[in-house]
């Protein structure tokens, strides 16, 4: 009887410990599992240093934009055939307002809304977002105009997160579409996307198109003080008002600028296209050199002589820029120390004064008059070599500005940039000359007149009245690269030695039949957390501009190195097929050619590159890590589940068949236990 109970016991306590100890290796397996699935998928395949910020392991998500001059956002396509052309007939001519020297910006006139309301914004090509203080704002400065009521407005419409429009990804508390902006001086600008009728003046034939801009809660730093009340944004993007115009077909892909002189106020903007004059002279502008207007600057002359600086000084980091949103230009160190040194030497017998403000180094010289017509006698005249061999003269309004305290001095309009490469020219360097962004031809025109009488000298041009100006002259041969001693962090290297390490793409296989695919090592200049929060947008560009799935590019690895971001990423066949050779090489060309453009994220370089094996290549499990342990996990937990049921009645029946009945002394007999 002892024995008995004592064995019934001891399958009670065998039966408790197999559970607990089932329970225990199934809670391991159910954790462990998963894991190690999402450890592999963010496991690098190449790093560039020992400690890689893999994919896996990053916070990809943010709500600040950043930008070196301004951000941008995505570029729609905009090539179209010559019968589309023909229906874009709508342009619209605005006069321009205010001047570089008293306000350091030109603004031009939107009316928005129904009932309209009049807008002052300053035209900038430096960045893609128009916006207008909003009626709601939290923090706004005291501008020209009364705010925007979108309450006000019969045809505003909200935009919420969830809507395709919404191009920035960003959400506030009411899941309204939300932008925020970031300029090169600090100043920040945040609100909400809507839509409303924006009109452009009585010299429009635009119609009444419903476009998209910000309505603003909260601005900082200069856009607080400012008269002006936003900001037009003519970038490259989505959300400039010349994107949305050509999207719908309203205008050509085409608007100029027109800056008045050094004693003018006011110029002239044209949306859209129009016969251009015969003097015109015309740059490349390629939207895959970096996300803003680049102008392809190759040497500057003053008096006729060149500087004594390497072409590439003009084309680093974002390369040479045109931004109207800036007041100065700003040459990269070495140039400005030679521009400076050029322009002294040809000053004679002017006197050297201090400048009008004691905060700032100006370089400021007494005694060449009052009219700017005759600073020639007294200052040289510059000009801009091109790629294409044109040469852009600029008169002396063009490079200085009028000093404010001293009669008949001036001060140099040419700055050194501090802490960029990039050669930035801003609206200084256009006066008095009619600017033409043909973004569809990827070109830049220009032509000088006199900006406050455009439409005066304009149809006069277009009437065959123009001046006979002889043809641009072609530029000498340049001289040879002056050797120049790389200083820390210099981006003047020669893009050819960046893949020296690499095959040439003549040499590719392009019939090898067991290319699995191509990793890419790639150095874009940006931050690590502009970085992370863009890399979605990264793959976009690289997939749109490579013609590819974008499933078939996939992020590896990336890390910070001084101020470019060290990407790895790969390029793989959709299916199990090896990759065409001839791809292989389309995609090394474009990106050694600079032909893809990375919008929000600035220029980059292709490091170098190593075609991956067949036999290297990912199967559909390495390819979907994520999913296989979602699955693998669900499959498992089902499983072990249901055995774990059938297991636990399976014993819990056995341990009560083989249990003694409990029987009463009172019922033994001399023979034991009844038998039941």
């Amino acid at each position: 009887m002892a024995t008995q109970l004592e064995n019934s016991a001891s399958r009670n306590r065998s039966l408790q410990m197999d559970t607990m100890v089932f329970t225990r290796a199934l809670v391991l397996c159910l954790c462990v599992t998963p894991y190690l699935f999402l450890l592999s998928a963010a496991t690098p395949i190449r790093n560039f240093t020992s400690a890689p910020h893999s994919l896996g392991l990053v916070d990809l998500h943010t709500e600040k934009g950043f930008a070196t001059v301004l951000s941008l956002k995505r570029n729609g396509n905009t090539s179209r055939s010559l019968m589309e052309r023909r229906m874009l007939v709508g342009d619209a001519h605005m006069p321009l307002h205010d001047d570089l020297l008293t306000k350091g910006y030109y603004t031009s006139s939107l009316f928005i809304g129904t009932p309209a309301h009049e807008f002052a914004l300053i035209v900038d090509t430096g960045s893609t977002v128009t916006y207008v203080p909003c009626s709601t704002c939290t923090h706004c400065g005291s501008h020209q105009d009364p705010s925007f009521k979108p309450d006000a407005s019969s045809t505003y419409e909200i935009i919420k997160c969830t809507s395709p429009s919404c191009q920035t990804g960003l959400c506030d508390k009411d899941k309204q579409c939300k932008y925020e902006r970031q300029y090169a001086e600090s100043s920040t600008s945040a609100g909400v996307l809507g839509k409303d009728i924006i009109g452009f003046g009585d010299a429009s034939n635009l119609g009444k198109p419903k476009l998209m801009f910000g309505c603003e809660n909260d601005e900082t730093g200069d856009l607080y003080y400012q008269k002006a009340d936003g900001i037009m944004g003519l970038g490259r993007g989505p959300l400039s008002i010349v994107d949305q115009l050509v999207q719908e077909k309203d205008m050509a892909d085409v608007f100029s600028l027109c800056y008045g002189g050094m004693d003018d106020v006011g110029g002239a903007m044209i949306m859209g296209d129009f016969p251009r004059p015969k003097s015109m002279i015309f740059t490349a502008s390629s939207p895959y050199r970096s996300p803003y207007y680049n102008i392809v600057l190759k040497q500057i002359k003053v008096a006729g002589t060149p500087l004594p600086v390497a072409e590439s000084v003009f084309d680093a980091r974002f390369g040479t820029v045109l931004d109207s949103g800036t007041t100065y230009a700003y040459l990269p160190e070495t140039a400005f120390v030679e521009f400076k040194k050029a322009v002294f030497q040809q000053l004679g017998k002017l006197q050297p004064v201090a400048g009008p403000d004691p905060m700032y180094e100006d370089f400021c010289f007494a005694g060449a008059g009052s009219k700017p017509a005759e600073l020639t006698k007294f200052f040289p005249t510059v000009d801009l070599v091109f790629g294409e061999g044109n040469i852009l003269s600029l008169a002396p309004e063009n490079y200085l500005f009028r000093h404010t305290t001293v009669p008949g001095a001036y001060c140099l309009g040419v700055f050194k940039n501090e802490n960029d490469h990039t050669t930035l020219l801003g609206g200084i360097f256009v006066r008095n000359m009619l600017v033409t962004y043909d973004r569809e031809s990827k070109k830049i025109g220009f032509w000088r007149t006199k900006c406050t009488d455009l439409w005066t000298h304009l149809t006069a041009a277009m009437n065959g009245e123009e001046d006979s100006a002889p043809p641009p002259p072609k530029a000498e041969p340049p001289p040879p690269p002056v050797e120049q001693a790389p200083s820390n962090g210099d981006e003047n290297q020669d893009s050819s030695s960046a893949t020296q390490d690499s095959p040439s793409t003549d040499d590719l296989p392009i019939t090898d039949p067991h290319i699995g695919g191509v990793e890419l090592n790639m150095s874009v200049n940006s931050n690590y957390t502009t970085f992370a929060a863009l890399s979605g947008a990264f793959l976009t560009d690289m997939a749109r501009d490579l013609e590819l799935d974008p499933k078939q590019v996939k992020l590896l690895a990336y890390e910070e190195q001084g101020e470019d971001v060290a990407v790895t990423c790969s390029v793989r066949p959709p299916s199990g097929s090896p990759l065409p050779g001839s791809i292989v090489q389309r995609i090394i060309v474009r990106l050694k050619d600079h032909q893809v453009r990375l919008h929000d994220l600035g220029s980059y370089n292709l490091v170098n590159w190593r075609l991956i094996q067949e036999d290297e290549r990912s199967s559909w499990w390495d390819s979907h890590r994520v999913e296989s342990a979602v699955l693998i996990s669900a499959f498992v937990v089902v499983l072990a589940s249901g055995s774990l049921v059938y297991w636990y009645f399976s014993r819990f029946r056995h341990s009560r068949t083989g249990q003694v009945k409990y029987v009463t002394v009172d019922a033994l007999g001399d023979d034991g236990p009844n038998q039941l």
